[in-house]
């Protein structure tokens, strides 16, 4: 299996098993929902609806593939994205943590771009 492939494969599962999980907590009025843009490498996992009289909107997770890396651009979950990518075997220099500031990146264990 090609590289890319299984880059999509594993953000997609990783994906799914969090939107399952944040599902069973059942907020009501809120819905847990899923984007996959395979053609152009854009994931997202994001919620909707209302509590009360707020409507409640948000991205959990927005991933994208360029280039042959995983940009992780947000990621709002407690324990980390990356941790679910590196524990599927994406390695850490094939991930690009883009909320950092590009200054930044080369501090940390993972890909600058």
């Amino acid at each position: 299996m090609d590289k890319l492939k299984r880059y999509r494969d594993i953000i997609q599962k990783v994906l799914t098993e969090y939107q399952v999980w944040a599902d069973g907590a059942n907020e009501p009025g809120i819905q847990q929902c899923l984007s996959f843009d395979a053609e152009r490498d854009h994931y997202f996992w994001f919620h909707v609806g209302w509590q009360g009289k707020d409507r409640d909107f948000g991205v959990t997770v927005y991933l994208r593939i360029d280039q042959g890396k995983v940009w992780v651009e947000e990621d709002w979950t407690k324990q980390g994205i990356v941790n679910d990518l590196l524990e599927a075997g994406i390695p850490s220099e094939d991930i690009v943590l883009g909320f950092q500031h590009p200054n930044k990146r080369s501090l940390t264990e993972f890909a600058t771009a």
